[in-house]
């Protein structure tokens, strides 16, 4: 089915209303529950409009997210939110670039992963590599562009994360994928 300007509009607004209220409800329950780790589960919206909608769609929910994950960053201040907003003490303009770029990466890469793989494990994979390619990228940007944080000891919380959250977040991601897809492949006929 050929979607028009008007129900792509409907679809964006939908999903990042849906990443809006992920974002709320996830900061509330991880911040109010003494639970170990704090996945990021924005992203899963992303990854979904990515592989029922086309790279396009993804991408521009990606940087939807990017965009919220700025104004989270500068109005809920954490330790780290200078790495993901410039308008924070101690924020660069380089903030924008790691809060951004790699989220617009998960709206295109689980499409073209689907695309290549089976229709369930291709599910599975596509949601696990969406999860990996925000975790990569955004390791990855703080890596090179935030090395002397820490006193240049940036890699022990690199280590952490990716020890404890990516973990995580690549497996709710890759359920949650291979869940909620085909119920919205069927609505989409």
């Amino acid at each position: 089915m050929r979607q028009t300007k008007s129900t792509q509009i409907a679809t964006l607004a939908i999903f990042f209303a849906t990443m809006i209220v992920i974002d709320i409800l996830s900061s509330v329950i991880f911040n109010l529950l003494p639970v170990p780790i704090k996945p990021t589960i924005v992203h899963i919206p992303v990854i979904v409009a990515s592989i029922l909608y086309g790279p396009k769609i993804g991408a521009t929910l990606g940087g939807m997210m990017g965009i919220l994950s700025v104004v989270h960053n500068t109005i809920m201040l954490l330790p780290t939110s200078y790495l993901f907003s410039p308008f924070v003490e101690n924020g660069q303009w380089y903030s924008l670039v790691v809060a951004i770029l790699p989220r617009i990466l998960i709206g295109v890469t689980p499409y073209f992963i689907y695309r290549l793989s089976q229709k369930r494990l291709g599910l599975l994979i596509s949601g696990a590599i969406g999860s990996l390619t925000n975790t990569v990228f955004v390791l990855g940007s703080i890596f090179f562009l935030f090395s002397s944080v820490y006193n240049g000891n940036i890699q022990a919380m690199l280590t952490t994360i990716i020890g404890t959250n990516s973990i995580a977040e690549m497996l709710i991601a890759a359920f949650l994928t291979v869940a909620i897809v085909p119920t919205l492949q069927k609505a989409k006929k």
